[in-house]
């Protein structure tokens, strides 16, 4: 007998609550509002154009991602990143990234390639311009890329996260950034060693890649050793 669902209604595309919850990631990611800043309900709602149901429901997410703290009697505020936060997140994203690499390595070369070709190419056309938001898009992107091709959802869902909290150091910290010929160098030799399929390589480059960007967002942050 198959089994009848008639009486099932379609599932919505995306609620409410989640496009609100992507608009204010987006925001923070970008250091539109910056650590420690304070998020009222009302102001945030009429800019947003949406009910304070929703609003609460999207603000409760990103407090369950870290990216909001919720201080009692205060409201929400955006976290603020310290030396050891930083740290630990390009700890875990170095884990994370590492054991995409190998699985990557593992499957299909050309495809996560192609993949990588996409973002590479939007920074390389964003270091051309001097555009230092789009060059910080298209490092992101390709970070996710490296990831998603593992085909891991695991790994792609942590990786997420750990690309929101990097853009919010890299935003609230970062006043030294590599020469933007630098960091499409460094990305194309990421591509490279994943093309060419040379692990030990693939892993270096990415190790070295994310101590210099630790090392850069340290010395720039008031107080860290």
């Amino acid at each position: 007998m198959g089994l009848d669902v008639s009486e099932i209604e379609p599932v919505s595309r995306r609620s409410t609550a989640e496009i609100v919850a992507d608009r204010i990631r987006a925001a923070i990611m970008r250091g539109t509002f910056a650590p420690g800043t304070q998020l009222g309900e009302v102001e945030l709602a009429n800019r947003l154009g949406v009910s304070r149901g929703p609003l609460r429901e999207a603000m409760q997410r990103l407090v369950a991602e870290g990216l909001l703290r919720s201080e009692r009697h205060r409201g929400l505020f955006v976290r603020e990143l310290g030396p050891d936060d930083v740290r630990d997140v390009y700890l875990a994203r170095t884990a994370v990234e590492r054991a995409a690499a190998l699985q990557v390595l593992a499957g299909s070369r050309d495809a996560a390639v192609a993949a990588l070709d996409v973002p590479l190419g939007s920074m390389q056309a964003a270091a051309t311009v001097g555009d230092s938001v789009a060059i910080a898009d298209a490092d992101h992107d390709f970070h996710a890329a490296l990831v998603a091709a593992s085909g891991s959802p695991r790994l792609r869902r942590m990786a997420e996260g750990l690309l929101v909290e990097t853009r919010m150091c890299l935003a609230a910290f970062q006043r030294n950034a590599p020469p933007a010929a630098e960091l499409v160098a460094e990305h194309q030799g990421l591509r490279d060693a994943v093309r060419d399929g040379r692990a030990e390589l693939l892993l270096d480059r990415l190790g070295v890649h994310m101590d210099d960007a630790v090392n850069r967002i340290l010395s720039a942050m008031p107080g860290a050793a």
